[in-house]
Parts: C-alpha cells; structure tokens; sequence
C-alpha cells in the first residue's frame, strides 16, 4: 500500500471501433468479461493496492460507466425484499470501491491528452494510469510493486514490462533498459513505438499500467502532436528518461497472468481463461473445453 496519497487515472474515451457494431451505443470499457464489465476489473486492482480515488476520462456515449460505478436503489432494494444477498453482494461492490470521479476528454487526441486531462483532479499527487485493455489477474501483484519502486526513487515516473515474443514485438512499445541489479527491476533509458523485430532494443514491451508523479503534465503540456495529431505519453516517458535532472525512468518487469481485451480474439481468450480459473464455473466449463477442442 502507497505511503504517500495516489490516485488512478482510467483512460476510457476511446471509440472501440475493433469492436462495432457492440460499441456503437455501449462503451468498450463496458463490455463483460464473464460477468464484470471489464473497466471493474481495473478499478478493483487499483483499490487492491490501497487507491481509493478513481478518475475515469470519459467521451461521448460513455455515460453507462458512470452509471455502473453509482448505486441504483431501486435494484438494490429489489434484492433485498427477494433476500437475494449473493447477488446484492455483488451489486454493490462496483458502488463501493472507491470514490469514482468523471471528466470528458472532448475529442480524443491520444492517451497523453487523455492523461493531461488529469491535471486538475490529480492536483500535487502522484498517480497511477492504468489501461482498461490490460487486465492484470487479482492473485499476481504489479501496482503495488510500481506503487513501491515509485516511492523508492524518489518519484520516477514507473511503467509496467512484460517479455513478448520477438515475432510479435512490432505491436507494442519497447523499452530499452540498463539492469539495477534489484530483481524484476530495470532503468529504462528509452522507447521505442512499435518497432521492426531487428530494430527493437529488447523484448520487454510496455503493458497498460503506469505510476507517474505531477511532473509529466509539464512535459505532456510540451509535447507535439506526433503521428496521427495525437499527444502520445510515450514521447512524454522518452523525454523522462532522457532528463539528466530528474528521477528518471524505471520499469517493473511482470511476469504474471495478464488479459489482453484490446481485440476480439484476446477479449474471447480472457473471458475463457478467467471463467476456466472460476470456483463457480470452471468445474462445469473445463469438461465442455476439452470436448469442443476435442472436435474441432
């Protein structure tokens, strides 16, 4: 748990068009992941490592989010009267995880942009951003480990490694890094987006969670538009790592379960893995996997 106040930052202004027609009227991040919308997940980590105080930036048609994160009386009291306490329990769990703040982004310019939006909610603290599209699984820490690396130096800004295969590098950010000589910890001394397989620097690709301190909306606000006219938080992380005054820029290798749900063959893997994983579902699920796998 943080020792100084952190607040999270949930980017979730994005159109979803990977997913159309579903999200033409629903939000991405609403999407279920078996039977929780995938932004809870998110929202239940950051809680998990001690952050009590969600902001979530939102884009037009995104009003179930708010929505989900609010107490609906009406069902609750529903609930009740049938004596349905399971299922209450677990209505009132996305109401009761943290104190869920909402601002607009406008147009989407680019996850720096989103992020930049920030700046007025998040004040002084330091902060965690964290991707709605990685879903880190409950049973393996992260955040609290960045959260932890963060305070250790001193407010570098922390951003979350994963080893990817060489062949599929080219979809991801790339960090190139100098060892610490602390386990699982590297300095990072640059990135780059999405490179060719002979041109990345490693094959530690930057996954969708970060802690970052107030510093970065100075130099989010000096960042040019880059490919696309979007404001990238990655040109923001380079110029931190190459700051010879600040704090620099570490990386925390994970190697735990991750769930990709950026694209619909990973969002179905998710939902298949997690569910196969489920005390309530997996016995009966696993049985029918092996025989559909069996026929195919």
């Amino acid at each position: 748990m943080s020792l100084t106040p952190m607040k999270a930052v949930i980017p979730a202004a994005g159109l979803g068009t990977r997913f159309l027609p579903a999200t033409k009227a629903m939000p991405k991040e609403m999407l279920p992941v078996v039977d929780k919308p995938a932004i809870q997940y998110v929202a239940e980590e950051a809680a998990r490592a001690g952050i009590d105080d969600i902001l979530v930036i939102i884009g037009r048609n995104k009003n179930a989010i708010s929505d989900h994160f609010d107490s609906v009386p009406e069902l609750e009291d529903r609930l009740k009267d049938k004596g349905d306490t399971v299922r209450l329990r677990r209505v009132l769990e996305s109401s009761d995880l943290a104190d869920m703040h909402f601002v607009r982004q406008g147009e989407p310019k680019g996850l720096g942009h989103a992020v930049l939006r920030a700046k007025a909610h998040v004040g002084d603290c330091s902060f965690a951003v964290m991707l709605g599209d990685d879903l880190i699984d409950e049973r393996d820490e992260l955040l609290s480990l960045m959260i932890a690396e963060h305070e250790r130096t001193g407010g570098a800004a922390v951003i979350a490694l994963m080893e990817v295969d060489p062949d599929h590098i080219d979809a991801y950010g790339v960090a190139s890094v100098e060892q610490t000589g602390a386990e699982g910890i590297v300095k990072v001394t640059g990135l780059v987006e999405k490179p060719r397989k002979e041109d990345a620097p490693s094959n530690l690709a930057v996954i969708g969670r970060y802690v970052l301190a107030p510093r970065v909306f100075d130099v989010l606000e000096r960042t040019e538009p880059g490919k696309g006219g979007e404001i990238q938080l990655t040109d923001a992380l380079q110029a931190l790592a190459t700051d010879p005054d600040g704090p620099g820029v570490y990386g925390v290798i994970f190697r735990g379960r991750r769930y990709d749900t950026g694209d619909r063959v990973d969002y179905i893997k998710a939902i298949v893995q997690l569910a196969a994983d489920r005390d309530d579902l997996g016995p009966a699920l696993r049985p029918w996997f092996k025989e559909f796998a069996a026929g195919l």
